[in-house]
């Protein structure tokens, strides 16, 4: 993956569109093509929310609209409808490689120096003596 900004193209989002909410009060969405560009690349890049690049506006804009429509299922609806769609498995697929670790999944708490064991009584002398 590059490190550049992702785009979806004109193509890409007009086959999205039908699929998006349409029962929004108050002001209207920011535009959707950028924002749900800003959701892939977040999502891509395995980054967090806060790290996205500003060209795709605000950041507490991507992660509210990501959170919002998978409360409602949207990202769900989109999915089945494309996947329903057909065409070559490389593009409907969802692929475990994707999916990445949480950062703190390197180590435990407090890092890697040695504890002592769980097997002897609270009352009962360390079996070595320094």
């Amino acid at each position: 993956m590059s490190d550049g900004p992702f785009w979806l193209t004109v193509e890409q989002f007009s086959r999205l569109e039908p699929h998006l909410p349409r029962d929004t009060r108050g002001k209207p969405r920011a535009d959707d093509r950028r924002v749900i560009s800003g959701i892939v690349h977040v999502l891509k890049s395995g980054g967090r929310w806060v790290a996205a690049p500003a060209v795709y506006g605000p950041r507490k804009t991507l992660y509210n609209r990501f959170v919002r429509w998978a409360a409602k299922g949207v990202w769900e609806n989109i999915f089945q409808a494309l996947a329903a769609a057909g065409g070559p498995p490389s593009q409907v697929m969802i692929d475990s490689t994707a999916v990445r670790a949480h950062r703190s999944v390197a180590g435990g708490k407090g890092g890697s120096a040695p504890r002592p064991l769980a097997g002897r009584g609270a009352d009962e002398p360390p079996k070595s003596t320094p």
